[in-house]
């Protein structure tokens, strides 16, 4: 299939989900909106990845696959990064090798750019499927709710009160001019990029449908996580870090963020992490003593609200 340049690049890592890529780049080669690019990113998959994809490839030359080059880091951030590089969409969202995107997903995405003037991003909701997808579940009505992004929405990011997961947001690729991805970090470093561009105060709209479906399985780093993998938890504490000190350098960490962020270091139990994040944003001696005595005492603390959560 032949087209003029792509008005949106598609970012889809992979490494060895040859029994899954297919499926997802059928539900992307099923948008209605057709003029994007994807580009496939492998990160040394040692499956039949490669083979799978030759037919697709040889059929529809919007698909583009690259081996990740050496001087990007293994990993999703160091692939995703090339992605952009290469990118030449005026408009980014990445995609991933395991899940299905709704048909309508670009076509109300980039509408709902008109929606708030000088948008710069667009955020839509997912749905979590196990096994085979039911696409008789899909609705196929490009109705939707908008509204603007309101001024507490890095708050709620950041709190994830309001999902921002890596594949539910339409960017123009203006916001990674600053802003590529952390690759050191293998677990939440979209939780960590996306807060940064945030922090920079781009416009943008939430989209109340659900346009994306993401494949519920035990190998996925959202799973590993989960289970305690330490490459998985340690990235997330780091992670935790880096949004402190991005948001302490620009005079955005709020009383209510400090203490989010604080007690969710003291969760990981890791008193280096608390120390360090003390240390960075160097609050008065009686919070810095609370937070310390917070650390020491949390598993009582844990145990007390377990009693509470459980009292009739």
């Amino acid at each position: 299939m032949n087209q003029d340049r792509p008005i949106v690049s598609i970012i889809m890592a992979t490494c060895n989900r040859a029994h899954f890529i297919v499926e997802a780049l059928k539900s992307i080669q099923a948008q209605t909106y057709i003029h994007w690019e994807c580009l496939i990113i492998d990160d040394e998959s040692t499956d039949a990845t490669e083979e799978v994809l030759e037919p697709i490839l040889k059929e529809d030359n919007r698909f583009r696959y690259c081996k990740r080059l050496p001087n990007y880091k293994k990993g999703l951030p160091g692939s995703r990064n090339y992605g952009l590089d290469l990118a030449i969409g005026d408009y980014i969202i990445f995609f991933d090798d395991d899940d299905v995107v709704h048909p309508l997903c670009l076509e109300v995405s980039l509408s709902a750019f008109k929606y708030i003037q000088n948008s710069s991003f667009c955020n839509f909701k997912k749905e979590a499927f196990s096994g085979n997808f039911n696409y008789d579940s899909i609705d196929s009505c490009n109705e939707c709710n908008l509204e603007e992004a309101k001024d507490d929405l890095l708050e709620n990011v950041i709190t994830q009160k309001i999902p921002f997961a890596s594949c539910t947001v339409l960017w123009k690729k203006e916001c990674f001019k600053d802003h590529m991805f952390n690759e050191d970090l293998m677990y939440a470093e979209e939780w960590e990029c996306y807060q940064r561009i945030l922090s920079d105060k781009f416009k943008g709209v939430i989209i109340d449908k659900v346009l994306y479906f993401n494949r519920k399985h035990p190998n996925s780093n959202t799973d590993e996580f989960w289970r305690n993998a330490p490459l998985r938890v340690n990235s997330k504490k780091k992670a935790i870090e880096l949004v402190v000190r991005n948001l302490y350098n620009k005079n955005l960490l709020t009383p209510y963020l400090f203490k989010y962020l604080v007690n969710l270091a003291i969760s990981f139990r890791d008193y280096i992490l608390v120390k360090n994040i003390l240390i960075l944003t160097n609050p008065n001696t009686r919070l810095k003593l609370f937070y310390k005595l917070k650390y020491y005492l949390y598993p009582i603390w844990l145990f007390y609200m377990k009693i509470i959560k459980h009292k009739p």
